[in-house]
């Protein structure tokens, strides 16, 4: 499996289809999205992921005049990996929605890291983050309905403020008054918060600073001291050494890089 692109927080305001080529295709819908299915027009409600086969002339949309938010993988296959999805059952061609998407973003942006700095061993892990993918997005497809409140307490309200955070990843996130907010103790916040999403509080604040701060350096001219303080860091220092754990880089590294795959 040869990976041709991965594209991160792309954002659109029109349609998302014909031009993505004959190659497959895997898309990860942030926001919700509209699609056609059966000659009707459909709509997700949550994350969604689509694996296109190739040449599929599917179209997608945003929703109430909202920006598209998604992530996209265009690879080629050989005979042994189109078995291989083949063999997993996949649904092709339309969104699957995604009651927790942390596996498949994860997947994706070490994906993106990679791609960044290529080492020896880059072609397989590319091709393993890629099985890993298919094998969340399988379970999916093969696992009974349930309600994921059914299982997690509060699981609504933590998806909120688990979205709250990426959304705005700049604001003051303080776990005292998001307890208050939901009137429940720190201690039963912290222990339902990872076992509904595989990460703590603090950790998601983190990744979506740092997501935030890597689309700063790559769109924008300002400093590494200003997109330090942009993104709530006190101390550079302290930024600079979350950000080379994150992506494998200095941030000066990072905007280089991105400006010359670029």
């Amino acid at each position: 499996m040869k990976i041709n692109r991965i594209l991160l927080n792309c954002r659109r305001n029109t349609a998302l289809g014909g031009e993505m080529g004959a190659d497959p295709v895997l898309l990860f819908f942030r926001s919700p999205v509209a699609y056609m299915d059966g000659g009707a027009w459909k709509q997700t409600s949550k994350p969604s992921a689509a694996l296109l086969t190739s040449g599929y002339k599917q179209s997608f949309r945003p929703l109430n005049g909202k920006s598209m938010r998604y992530d996209i993988v265009s690879f080629k296959t050989s005979a042994a990996d189109r078995q291989y999805i083949s063999s997993m059952n996949l649904t092709q061609d339309i969104p699957v929605e995604l009651e927790d998407d942390f596996v498949i973003a994860s997947a994706l942006r070490s994906m993106k890291s990679q791609s960044m700095h290529r080492g020896r061993h880059f072609s397989e892990f590319m091709e393993l983050s890629m099985r890993i993918i298919f094998i969340a997005l399988s379970d999916i497809t093969d696992a009974p309905e349930i309600d994921p409140k059914e299982k997690i307490p509060r699981y609504a309200d933590l998806r909120k403020v688990r979205e709250a955070i990426y959304e705005d990843p700049t604001a003051d996130w303080s776990v005292e008054e998001t307890c208050e907010d939901l009137q429940i103790s720190r201690t039963y916040f912290h222990r339902i918060y990872l076992e509904a999403f595989g990460v703590s509080f603090k950790q998601d604040i983190i990744e979506s600073r740092l997501i935030h701060a890597s689309e700063l350096l790559k769109n924008t001219d300002l400093s590494v001291t200003a997109i330090s303080e942009t993104c709530g860091y006190d101390n550079e220092s302290y930024f600079m050494r979350q950000f080379k754990q994150h992506k494998g880089c200095t941030p000066t590294e990072y905007r280089r890089r991105a400006k010359n795959e670029d």
